[in-house]
């Protein structure tokens, strides 16, 4: 492990800060409900199975959306997203366990809870049905190791989606009994995008795995591209919550070819 050479200075600053937070009373014990299930609900109703994002805002995108997320969460359901992701990290992202709370109350579909865990009383803060471990801070921050936050995760109850972007930390996740992982196209070293990252590290994965594309994804021809390079389904944030959020969802998920515009 390192201490975080070769991660961007926001990154860090999200794994500095994340190092210092935690609102846990107790232990949690979740039913959750299934992500695999609801992604082959989705592709029985034609949809492309997807993981809807609210948020309101982040370090690599301008401005803040101030919609009543609740209200947001049910349009992106309504458009056809298969699971929500809601961010719950507060200083740099404008989440929190609340905004979970509430919208996993108004909607039935599984909701990952985004936010960046590195220790296991993080786990503790809400009940949600996905935990996201992304391997890169896990390896950067010493303070756990991400077999022994998998574990914890899934002795709550958790199903866990591993964040990865390379093939080293594909066989890192794999190693620790991955069931769910994401490839995030977008590289923390730089905060740059590149989709041809998922094409390269997707091969790593065994074919039962569930593997999830992330980051990067904004028309009809990138969600095609991520299908045929190997996604079972696809997180997507900006590009759904830029404008109006049930068409969006609706046009990134349908299996339909249209053009963009």
């Amino acid at each position: 492990m390192d201490d975080g050479e070769g991660i961007a200075p926001a990154v860090r600053s999200i794994i500095e800060a994340a190092r210092d937070r935690s609102e846990a009373d107790g232990r949690v014990d979740v039913q959750p409900r299934s992500l695999p299930d609801a992604f082959e609900r989705a592709e029985r109703a034609g949809r492309v199975p997807t993981i809807a994002e609210v948020k309101p805002t982040s370090p690599t995108t301008d401005g803040t959306r101030v919609d009543d997320p609740v209200e947001l969460a049910e349009q992106m359901v309504a458009g056809g997203a298969a699971a929500l992701s809601v961010l719950t990290e507060p200083e740099h992202f404008g989440g929190s366990a609340e905004t979970l709370r509430q919208v996993r109350e108004a909607v039935d579909v599984p909701i990952l809870r985004k936010d960046f865990l590195l220790y296991e009383e993080q786990l503790d803060v809400i009940e949600a049905d996905i935990v996201l471990l992304i391997v890169r801070f896990l390896e950067a921050d010493g303070t756990d190791d991400l077999d022994a936050m998998l574990e914890a995760a899934r002795d709550r109850g958790f199903q866990v989606l591993v964040e990865t972007h390379s093939r080293e930390e594909v066989r890192r996740a794999i190693d620790a009994g991955a069931e769910i992982i994401g490839v995030n196209n977008r590289d923390l070293a730089e905060l740059e995008l590149d989709l041809s990252t998922f094409e390269s590290v997707a091969p790593a994965v065994p074919d039962d795995v569930t593997l999830i594309a992330e980051s990067g994804i904004e028309t009809r021809a990138d969600v095609t591209r991520m299908q045929e390079a190997g996604a079972d389904g696809q997180l997507i944030g900006s590009a759904i919550m830029d404008g109006d959020v049930r068409a969006n969802t609706e046009r990134l998920t349908t299996l339909t070819e249209t053009p963009d515009t």
